[in-house]
């Protein structure tokens, strides 16, 4: 039996006491470096909420002051070095969680903007299946804001449409609040 094959197919030695193959090795470290880069993205108040090690936040209080993208990479393969002496379970969770509710917040943003083009272009019919989604809209608000939208867009001024977008925005996060 040849060792190099049974590192290529990922195997071992037969009782799968192998150390892991280089290409592994590194392959986590990379990913420890990107953990390492979505960590320092948080907010520091989230951050908080971590047991890091003294070590651990020296460096990441160090990161504002790094200015050369070389430097930061190579300081980021440090925060690596030291996340990979801690447990890096709770900082995965803890980004991971961070990411949804960013992707949650963004398809949310993405929905209003839809639904204000539409108002825009599409008019009472676009109306329509809005107050049968969201019952508590007042209609008559929504046509008002909706014909100054439209006359501000052809005006090439954003007020009216920022407006409407802000009315969707509190009849949206009202439903979601009252149960709707």
């Amino acid at each position: 039996m040849v060792i190099g094959d049974d590192r290529r197919d990922g195997g071992g030695l037969e009782g799968g006491d192998a150390a892991p193959s280089r290409s592994q090795l590194k392959r986590e470290h990379l990913a420890l470096q990107e953990l390492a880069e979505r960590l320092l993205a948080l907010p520091r108040a989230e951050l908080e909420r971590l047991r890091l090690s003294e070590a651990t936040w020296a460096a990441i209080d160090e990161t504002p002051r790094i200015r050369d993208p070389r430097a930061l990479r190579r300081h980021y393969k440090r925060i690596a070095n030291l996340l990979e002496r801690e447990d890096p379970e709770p900082v995965a969770a803890m980004t991971a969680a961070q990411e949804a509710l960013a992707r949650t917040a963004a398809a949310r943003h993405h929905e209003l903007e839809r639904w204000r083009e539409r108002l825009i272009e599409e008019g009472d019919g676009a109306l329509g299946e809005l107050v049968d989604r969201y019952p508590s809209a007042d209609r008559q608000h929504l046509r008002a804001l909706m014909r100054t939208a439209k006359r501000d867009r052809e005006a090439q001024r954003s007020d009216g449409p920022r407006r409407l977008f802000r009315a969707l925005r509190e009849l949206v996060d009202g439903a979601s609040r009252g149960g709707t």
